[in-house]
C-alpha cells in the first residue's frame, strides 16, 4: 500500500488545480476548442450565405475552360485551356520574375554595398545616394515609371536602341540574342519590317517589373551586405594581412565567410518580400498569378475559392524559400565543439 502511494502521489500532483502545467494545458485546449467553434460559425456563416444567393462554392470551376488568354507563358497555353491550367501558368510567371530578381538583386546589392565600404569617397556617396533613393521611394511608383520609361520613352522598334551587338531596345522591350537548341545555334534579333524577328524579347511588363523588383530590394540588399562585412572585426582583417594574405584573398577566405552568418537571416526576409512584392505587377499588366486569378474570379464570381488559391500559392512558395534558406544557414552556422 505504501508502493502503490508512492506511486500514485505524483500523478495526483499533476492533475491537481494547482499544478501550473495543468492549468495552462487546460486554458489551451479551451482556446482551441473555441477558435474552432468561431472558424466553423464563420465558414457556415459564409456558406449558407452563399446559398441563399444562387454563388456556386467549391474548386470545381478549375476543370472548366479558362476562355481567355494570357500574354506571356512560360508553357504553351491557350484560351481552350481550364482554369486550374492558366492559374498554373501565372504562378510560373510568378516564379520566372521572382527568381530572376532574386539572383540580380542579389548581384547588385553586393556590388553597392561593398561600394558604400570603398575609400574613394565619390563611389562611396554615390552607392549611398541610390540606396536611399531607392529605399525611400515606393516601390509602386517605381514600376509606373519604369513602365512609363519603357513604353512611352523608349523609341520604336525601326529606331531601336542597339544596347551591345545584337542587343536592341524599344517600346516592344528588349530584344536579346537565344541559342536555338533545334538548329544549335545562336538566333540573333533582326528587324523587318516594323518589328525584330529571331532571338527573344522580353516585354515591356515583364522588364518594367523585374526593373523596379530588383533596384528596390538591392538597396536594401546593399545595406545587409555592408552590415554584415562590418560586423567582422577589424583584428580578422589584420590576421589576415599578417597571414600574407593579400586584399582579395582576406576577404574571400576571412571576411566573407564571417560576414555570411550574419547577412543570411536578413537575405532571407528581403527574398521573401520581392517574391511578394511581385503581386504588384498587375499594375504594369504583368500576367503573373494574381493577374490571372482576378480574371478567373471576375468569370466565375468564386472570389473566395480565388484568394485562398493565391494564399495557398505564395504560402508555398514562400515557405520553399524560407526552409532552402534556412538550409544553408545551418551550414553557414558556427559549430561550437
Amino acid at each position: 500500500m505504501a508502493l502503490m502511494s508512492s506511486r500514485t502521489r505524483p500523478l495526483k500532483a499533476f492533475l491537481s488545480w494547482h499544478n501550473p502545467r495543468l492549468r495552462g494545458w487546460v486554458y489551451q485546449a479551451l482556446l482551441l476548442v473555441a477558435v474552432g467553434l468561431v472558424a466553423a460559425f464563420l465558414v457556415s456563416n459564409v456558406l449558407n450565405n452563399l446559398a441563399a444567393r444562387n454563388i456556386a462554392t467549391g474548386f470545381g470551376f478549375l476543370h472548366n475552360e479558362a476562355g481567355f488568354a494570357i500574354s506571356e507563358s512560360v508553357v504553351t497555353y491557350s484560351a481552350s485551356d481550364t482554369y486550374a491550367r492558366a492559374i498554373g501558368v501565372g504562378l510560373l510567371n510568378t516564379l520566372k520574375v521572382a527568381l530572376t530578381g532574386v539572383v540580380l538583386a542579389t548581384v547588385l546589392g553586393g556590388l553597392v554595398g561593398m561600394a558604400r565600404l570603398v575609400r574613394n569617397p565619390l563611389v562611396a556617396t554615390l552607392a549611398r545616394s541610390y540606396i536611399e533613393v531607392m529605399r525611400n521611394v515606393p516601390l509602386l511608383l517605381q514600376l509606373l515609371f519604369w513602365y512609363a520609361l519603357i513604353t512611352e520613352a523608349a523609341p520604336p522598334a525601326r529606331q531601336a536602341v542597339e544596347l551591345l551587338p545584337g542587343v536592341f531596345l524599344s517600346n516592344r522591350g528588349l530584344m536579346l540574342p537565344w541559342f536555338d537548341w533545334q538548329t544549335m545555334a545562336w538566333s540573333i534579333p533582326v528587324l523587318r519590317g516594323f518589328n525584330f524577328s529571331g532571338g527573344v524579347t522580353i516585354s515591356p511588363e515583364f522588364l518594367a517589373l523585374l526593373a523596379g523588383l530588383v533596384l528596390y530590394t538591392s538597396a536594401f540588399v546593399a545595406e545587409i551586405v555592408r552590415s554584415g562585412i562590418q560586423s567582422v572585426g577589424r583584428g580578422q582583417w589584420m590576421a589576415g594581412y599578417a597571414l600574407g594574405l593579400s586584399d582579395r584573398q582576406v576577404v574571400q577566405t576571412v571576411v566573407w565567410p564571417q560576414a555570411l552568418r550574419v547577412m543570411v537571416p536578413p537575405m532571407t526576409s528581403q527574398y521573401l518580400n520581392l517574391t511578394k512584392n511581385s503581386s504588384l505587377a498587375v499594375a504594369v499588366g504583368y500576367p503573373d498569378i494574381v493577374s490571372v486569378v482576378n480574371t478567373a474570379i471576375n468569370q466565375t464570381g468564386q472570389a473566395i475559392e480565388g484568394v485562398l488559391v493565391i494564399m495557398a500559392a505564395y504560402l508555398t512558395v514562400s515557405l520553399a524559400i524560407a526552409a532552402l534558406m534556412n538550409g544553408y544557414n545551418r551550414r553557414m552556422a558556427l559549430v561550437i565543439r
